[in-house]
Parts: structure tokens; C-alpha cells; sequence
């Protein structure tokens, strides 16, 4: 009898053991949870906060990544081919999510843009003292080229070189077609160079073509997994448009489990409440501050310009890849000094070397602003989520700002 009470007791405590094991599985009604897969910090926080007991939340991001250049493992990718959802930006800011949207649209993977719904602030915003912004403006190229040509010249003399006819008139008695592009095929005039290299135009053919989509800081080269042509994708620093990321995520997780609808419901509302107080309280920092101008080392906090009057000088565009030219940078420490600017604002998980050298140009001091695309390792420690990071940098903006 003793030797089968011990056998009961043991089995019993297996049980446990592998109910315990399939625990975080499980809801507590039990149902299987649904494993989400998402990107920058926000949406991971959102998503937990919202799906609570019923959704399983894994992050892409490492702790400490740079949400503009981060690229999963193969091995990532495949457990994420697996899971029930994957939430991103949709916005720009993740240079892999057209790689993984190509993958996961293979599989059963609902894929959900979560800035759906939100009109981007345009790249170099009205109030946006950001010096990539006007690079390619009409002023600021006439003045380029000002020794060159005149407005009049300029036009006249460009818009006869690249018409078929000028082109065609000016070779016709030298070349037929096929000498030409034999003779000048390693020639860089103006007529071939825009015939032949496509995105590598002189700069009014190239603006032409191209709009706003790449500046000097997206060159043949560049970053086309930074492509900010949409506008500026760091939408989840502004409280308000946070509050359209997270109704994107809840309606996504109803869709996919219609039978917790009244808990997702309940919980972004509750979200929705602490969202709109963060709001009050970000207005009430910047409409007490004495200056509302901010030296930054990465252009993301253009939202704060846009809802709370702030103007952000910024040392490097919306990608941190995006630096200044010599000239840019010299406008950049003279704009500072001008306006006695005693702080230089750099992000938690960039570098920023360039922005060193402002600092030490015009021998300011150094603050962090926490752009939230990623967790670092002690916010994880820490237990940190979207309002203590956002609250930290209310501290911050308090200091700079006074």
C-alpha cells in the first residue's frame, strides 16, 4: 500500500510538471495562446498589453538593434514562417519586412501593418530644421549651381540638352546611334549619363524622376532597406498616432481570435486612457519649456514638432545612415551656436560619431532620448515599457529644454 501511494504521488507530480511545461501555451480558458511575432518595442508592449493572457509575443529585435538596419537569421525567419501573426510598422522603418512579408506570405502568417491608417509627416516637415530636408529644393539647388547658371540659363541650356530632338540634332552628323553609344558608352555627358544610368542622373534629372524619394542621403548605393520615401516612419513617439497603432493590433488579434474580443476590447481601452494621459503630459512639458528647439542626432523626433511645437535641428536624417555634407554640418554647428544650444540629444542604440563632433564643436553636453525602436538590455532588466521609456524621455526634453 505505501509503495503505490508513493507511485500515485510521483505520477501526480509529473502531471504538474507537464502542465507547468505547457503553461505559457495556454490561456487560461484553455485555448491555445496566439504566438505574434513583432518588431520595434511599441508594438511588442502594445501587443502584450492587449492580448494579455492570450497572446504569446516574441520580438524580431535583439535587444539593443537599429531598427533601420537589422536583419533576422534564416532561423528567426523560419520560426516566424510558424507563427500566427507577424505586426510591423508598414512605415519604412524595417529594412528587412519586405524580405519577411515575401516569406510569411507563403505560409499561414497574418501579416499586419499596424500604422495602416496614418498619414506620415513628410520627409524635412514645415518646422523641420533638419538639413536634409531642403537639400534638393529649388532654392537651395539654383544656389549650387549659382556660379554656373542663372535660373534662365539653367533651364534653357538643360532643358534643350536632354530633349530627344536636341540629342538627336547634336549627333546626328557625327555619330549614327550605334557609334555613338560605342564612343561615349564609357562617357559621362549629361545626355548618356541620364540615358544609361537611370537613378544615377545629375541632380535636376534626378529630382525630376525621383521627387523626395532619395536625396544625397539615398545614393545609388544607399539604403533602399531605409527607404523613407513614404515620409517619416517613427510615428510611435507621438502618443495620439499611438493609439491608431494599437487599434490596428487589437482588431488583428479579434480577427484572429474572435472568442477574446471582449478582453482585447477592454484591454486597449484601457491603453487608449494611458495613451491620451501620456499626450497631456508631453503638452504640458513642451508648453512650459523656455526654448522649444532641440539639437538631436537622429531625425526621429519630427511628431513632437508636429503635435507639441518643438523644432528639432538634427545631424543626420530619418535613417541614421543619412549623413551631412561638410557644408550641412558647418550649417548645423552655426545654427547651434546661434542659438545657444547647450545640449546635443543622442539615441540609446546609435553611435552617433558625427554628432560627437558637434557636441565638441560648440562644447555642449550629452542627453539620450530613447527612440523606442528597440529595448536595451537593462530596459529588459528593468522591466521597462512604452510609458516608463516615454516618461524618461519627458525627463529629458524637461532638462534640454530649460
Amino acid at each position: 500500500m505505501k509503495t503505490k501511494s508513493i507511485f500515485i504521488a510521483m505520477m501526480l507530480v509529473v502531471f504538474t510538471f507537464l502542465v507547468g511545461c505547457n503553461s505559457d501555451n495556454q490561456a487560461s480558458d484553455g485555448s491555445e495562446k496566439l504566438t505574434v511575432y513583432t518588431t520595434i518595442f511599441p508594438l511588442e508592449d502594445f501587443t502584450k498589453k492587449i492580448g494579455g493572457e492570450h497572446v504569446d509575443v516574441k520580438p524580431v529585435f535583439p535587444a539593443g538593434a537599429d531598427a533601420h538596419t537589422f536583419e533576422p537569421s534564416a532561423k528567426t525567419m523560419s520560426e516566424m514562417a510558424s507563427a500566427d501573426a507577424f505586426i510591423f510598422t508598414g512605415v519604412g522603418v524595417e529594412g528587412f519586412a519586405d524580405k519577411a512579408k515575401e516569406v510569411l506570405g507563403n505560409e499561414d502568417v497574418k501579416i499586419v501593418g499596424a500604422a495602416e491608417g496614418i498619414e506620415l509627416r513628410p520627409e524635412g516637415g514645415e518646422s523641420d530644421h533638419d538639413a536634409h530636408g531642403d537639400e534638393h529644393s529649388d532654392e537651395a539647388h539654383n544656389e549650387e549651381h549659382d556660379d554656373e547658371h542663372s535660373d534662365e540659363a539653367h533651364d534653357e541650356e538643360h532643358s534643350d540638352e536632354h530633349s530627344d530632338e536636341a540629342h538627336n540634332k547634336e549627333h546626328d552628323d557625327e555619330h549614327s546611334d550605334e557609334a555613338h553609344d560605342e564612343e561615349h558608352g564609357d562617357e559621362h555627358s549629361d545626355e548618356a549619363h541620364d540615358e544609361e544610368h537611370g537613378d544615377e542622373h545629375s541632380d535636376e534629372a534626378h529630382d525630376e524622376e525621383h521627387g523626395d524619394e532619395h536625396g544625397d542621403e539615398h545614393t545609388q548605393d544607399g539604403h533602399e532597406e531605409h527607404d523613407h520615401s513614404n515620409g517619416d516612419p517613427h510615428v510611435w513617439l507621438d502618443p495620439t498616432l499611438s493609439i491608431t497603432l494599437a487599434e490596428n493590433i487589437k482588431n488583428a488579434l479579434v480577427e484572429l481570435k474572435p472568442e477574446a474580443k471582449e478582453d482585447f476590447e477592454a484591454n486597449f481601452e484601457t491603453l487608449k486612457a494611458d495613451l491620451e494621459k501620456l499626450d497631456t503630459e508631453f503638452k504640458e512639458t513642451v508648453d512650459s519649456a523656455k526654448t522649444k528647439k532641440l539639437l538631436v542626432s537622429h531625425a526621429a523626433y519630427g511628431y513632437w514638432e508636429n503635435r507639441y511645437g518643438l523644432e528639432q535641428i538634427s545631424v543626420t536624417g530619418l535613417s541614421p545612415t543619412q549623413e551631412p555634407s561638410q557644408k550641412q554640418l558647418t550649417e548645423i554647428i552655426n545654427t547651434a551656436k546661434e542659438n545657444e544650444i547647450k545640449y546635443v540629444i543622442f539615441d540609446q542604440n546609435i553611435s552617433g560619431k558625427i554628432a560627437e563632433v558637434v557636441k565638441d564643436e560648440i562644447k555642449a553636453e550629452a542627453l539620450v532620448l530613447h527612440n523606442l525602436e528597440a529595448a536595451t538590455e537593462e530596459d529588459v532588466k528593468n522591466g521597462a515599457d512604452y510609458f516608463s521609456l516615454m516618461r524618461q524621455n519627458l525627463e529629458t526634453l524637461k532638462k534640454a529644454l530649460n
